[in-house]
């Protein structure tokens, strides 16, 4: 058996073995990148834990015109090398499109786009959802600086970049999921066809706020938000 993180890697290994058992781990879009059949019903040999749920998108944005008043023009930046991007791309697109916002898709496909990217943006948008994205993770203090050398409020993925110094992060939890993933496992380990588990949705949501990079930005973050976030860094 295997566990992967991701889903390339998880289209990697299948494409070594397609029996062995592999159960994926922070997974985007498993369904629309053709990699199981379904949610309910994966069939194949791989099974997992997917960071997507359909109500994600909308509530970052929700989050964003909270913090960000008179918020009307948003850009998206996602990874354009990354197929696994589109579906989330579309998902947060149709969110944008229910709250009226006026959308500019940005795609970045290696890190040294990441500041032209950034600049597009303050020129061009009120205020930046960041999509999910390793390669995007990996640089998420670069990530903090850009936002911060061009006064651009942002939202991300994960609470790790509020962490690191950007504003907020909206996402499943990364224990829960692991927790999650780990039952996956343990079910395989014990009989269990991999195709057969369900592959699993979030259901516990981790919120961050840097209310230090909102002071900075001459934010102020509205206090309903604080209450109910799970970490506030001051």
């Amino acid at each position: 058996m295997l566990a992967t993180h991701g889903v390339r890697a998880s289209v990697v290994a299948r494409n070594a073995n397609a029996k062995i058992p592999i159960v994926c781990f922070d997974c985007g879009d498993l369904v629309s990148t053709g990699v199981v059949e379904s949610l309910a019903h994966p069939g194949g040999n791989i099974t997992g834990v997917t960071l997507i749920h359909p109500e994600t998108s909308g509530k970052r944005l929700e989050l964003l015109q909270e913090i960000v008043p008179g918020l009307t023009r948003l850009a998206i930046l996602y990874n354009s090398a990354n197929p696994v991007s589109e579906p989330e791309l579309k998902s947060t697109q149709a969110a944008g499109r229910l709250l009226g916002l006026q959308l500019l898709s940005i795609g970045a496909r290696d890190p040294n786009e990441l500041e032209s990217a950034f600049s597009i943006s303050r020129e061009r948008a009120d205020a930046l959802i960041v999509l999910s994205d390793a390669m995007f993770l990996g640089r998420r203090e670069q990530f903090a600086d850009l936002a911060a050398t061009n006064r651009l409020p942002a939202i991300f993925w994960t609470g790790e970049y509020a962490k690191a110094g950007g504003l907020i992060g909206y996402g499943p939890d990364g224990l829960a999921l692991a927790r999650r993933a780990a039952s996956h496992v343990d079910k395989i380990l014990k009989g269990a066809k991999a195709g057969d588990p369900p592959v699993e949705q979030p259901t516990k949501f981790e919120l961050v706020i840097n209310r230090k990079t909102a002071k900075a930005l001459g934010l102020t973050i509205p206090d309903k938000l604080l209450v109910t976030a799970d970490e506030v860094i001051e």
